[in-house]
């Protein structure tokens, strides 16, 4: 009986440490995953940089005296781009491209995202990848979901195409047409070590451009690259 009962007790010693080991496993296994599907809102806060991100829809008859300042300041923006828009303005693709800039992808038709399944994810994606890929000869490599949506499957679509997810830090919120110093502000009193500021191309961000420039670089911000913010 003893004997019986030491075994009982041992089978179950090694059900609970089994049990244990396989919940540590599933936990490390959720970490790993969120690490990889995580959005990144921000770059590195070791170094006082920001990035410019210019999300485009339209806009397009702006984007002449955004791109001038930028190529006047040394600027290298990420513009994330719809593929619809991109097949209507081929030329301007090749501008932003030929300028230095980053595209990014904003998905092809600006859908809310969350609404939509993995498959319908994956070709929103993928069809602007290859829109893009067409005028370009480069692939997409991060991406910008419509209206700063998302949820598991849209972080999952994005992996399975091989992008990163990114979103902001600092939103300009120019495509509501504050006054250009409301926009300054919004800049200048939310930056932080780091940050990734979001706009899009209107008349009012292109007034605010020179103030917020001058302002970061008088609070000891540089403007890099997003690709090289968010390297580390």
């Amino acid at each position: 009986m003893f004997i019986f009962y030491r075994k009982k007790q041992l089978l179950l010693f090694f059900i609970v440490v089994i049990a244990l080991f396989a919940f540590t496993c599933s936990i490390d296994r959720y970490v790993a995953y969120q690490q990889v599907f995580k959005p990144i809102y921000q770059g590195n806060n070791a170094k006082k940089w920001v990035a410019f991100t210019v999300n485009v829809d339209w806009g397009e008859e702006y984007l002449d005296e955004m791109l001038n300042f930028f190529a006047k300041n040394k600027i290298k923006a990420t513009f994330f781009i719809t593929g619809r828009w991109a097949e209507a303005n081929p030329g301007y693709v090749r501008k932003i491209a030929n300028g230095g800039h980053e595209i990014g992808n904003h998905g092809y038709s600006h859908p809310h995202v969350n609404n939509l399944t993995l498959s319908e994810n994956i070709e929103e994606i993928n069809k602007t990848s290859d829109i893009i890929f067409k005028i370009t000869k480069n692939r997409t490599r991060l991406y910008a979901p419509p209206f700063g949506e998302f949820n598991d499957t849209v972080l999952k679509a994005a992996h399975q195409t091989n992008h990163k997810t990114v979103l902001w830090t600092v939103d300009t919120v120019d495509w509501q047409k504050p006054e250009p110093d409301v926009i300054t502000s919004r800049v200048l009193d939310n930056v932080q070590n780091g940050a990734i500021i979001l706009m899009h191309p209107t008349s009012q961000i292109n007034q605010a451009l020179p103030d917020i420039l001058r302002g970061l670089s008088e609070q000891g911000y540089q403007v890099v690259s997003l690709e090289k913010l968010i390297a580390d």
